[in-house]
């Protein structure tokens, strides 16, 4: 039984050329890479996490790596994967994203508080 050989994929980039790299399991693919990319541009994106309600998107989240990022994000190194969340516009680590999840939970808890005093309002009572 042989080793499996690691995934590679060779992008297009305006300032290498073409740059063959490694690409992880979960990487999405890179069917929108344009040619005039940097290389310090190139990134891995796995499947997005939309969530919309009622047809609009209130966020969207997925994992990313940026093997030749040329600046720091402090929390993540730079390099490593995290996950990037939009409109948040933030890539977070392990941490912030559980600390994320707490939070909307708690936005969860305060919506559902508006819900309730919305219903007593409605049949006629006082919030």
């Amino acid at each position: 039984m042989s080793a499996e050989l690691p995934r590679t994929v060779t992008l297009a980039t305006e300032d290498f050329g073409p740059v063959t790299l490694e690409e992880p399991t979960w990487c999405a693919g890179h069917a929108d890479h344009r040619s005039d990319t940097a290389r310090v541009d190139l990134i891995h994106c796995g499947p997005a996490i939309e969530c919309t309600f009622l047809g609009a998107e209130v966020f969207t989240a997925e994992l990313v790596a940026s093997p030749y990022a040329s600046t720091s994000i402090p929390r993540l190194g730079g390099r490593t994967p995290g996950v990037s969340v939009h409109p948040l516009g933030m890539t977070l680590d392990p941490t912030d994203l559980y600390s994320l999840a707490a939070a909307l939970d708690g936005y969860a808890d305060r919506l559902r508080e508006l819900a309730d005093q919305l219903t007593t309002i409605l049949d006629g009572g006082r919030a």
